[in-house]
């Protein structure tokens, strides 16, 4: 997912970062407001990141100037709150970019935008609505942790259309291009992911209801 740091033009990175611009200013409320009230989510937000950080740094090749990888936000989204993970997948995004030359700066905007704001929102709206239609806890994690991969892919692909889609018969031919490429690599690592964050969400409940036995 990642966009290649220069690979955009310059006006549409610059778009793409004033879209996100707005996420980021409320997330950074929220999370001020957060840790002034509950000074313990520094760490649940610290572990949100490490965890999105770990996922996606995990890379594979795609098209030209990008690349396919779980996101791992979808975990923090449900957990800690969408808003507040348009921060810490921007976080994340800066040091992969400037660590791990995982991206860039200049397209920061646009990845933050795919990956951090529209992962982490559909993420949260499936894990919502799950809930609401009394889907099973396993059911509603594994979807919103897979839906939040394939919508942030979606959005790349349809940021890369609109910048390239001149050079492949205009957007709607570059679209279905870009996601069928996409899709060879990003529909099994989105299954992966689900699996991933059921697997992580169920063996941190069962750790802490051990230490809570331990202790009484």
């Amino acid at each position: 997912m990642h966009i290649a740091e220069g690979y955009l033009p310059w006006k549409h990175a610059l778009g793409w970062t004033g879209i996100a611009l707005p996420f980021w200013i409320h997330g950074i409320r929220k999370v001020s407001r957060a840790m002034k009230e509950a000074p313990r989510r520094r760490l649940e937000l610290g572990a949100a990141g490490g965890f999105a950080f770990l996922l996606s740094a995990l890379k594979i090749p795609s098209l030209a100037g990008s690349s396919s990888h779980p996101t791992g936000i979808a975990l923090g989204a449900v957990r800690s709150g969408p808003s507040e993970m348009a921060v810490v997948g921007t976080i994340v995004l800066v040091f992969q970019a400037l660590v791990l030359a995982h991206g860039g700066i200049t397209t920061l905007g646009a990845n933050a935008f795919a990956m951090a704001v529209v992962g982490g929102w559909t993420a949260w709206g499936v894990f919502r609505l799950g809930g609401r239609c009394g889907w099973g806890e396993g059911v509603v994690l594994f979807l919103a942790a897979a839906l939040s991969d394939l919508a942030t892919y979606l959005t790349t692909a349809f940021q890369l259309a609109i910048a390239f889609g001149g050079d492949r018969g205009g957007f709607f031919a570059a679209f279905p291009k870009f996601v069928g490429i996409f899709a060879l690599t990003q529909v099994p690592l989105a299954i992966a992911e689900g699996m991933l964050t059921v697997f992580v969400v169920r063996l941190a409940r069962t750790r802490t209801e051990t230490a809570l036995e331990t202790v009484a």
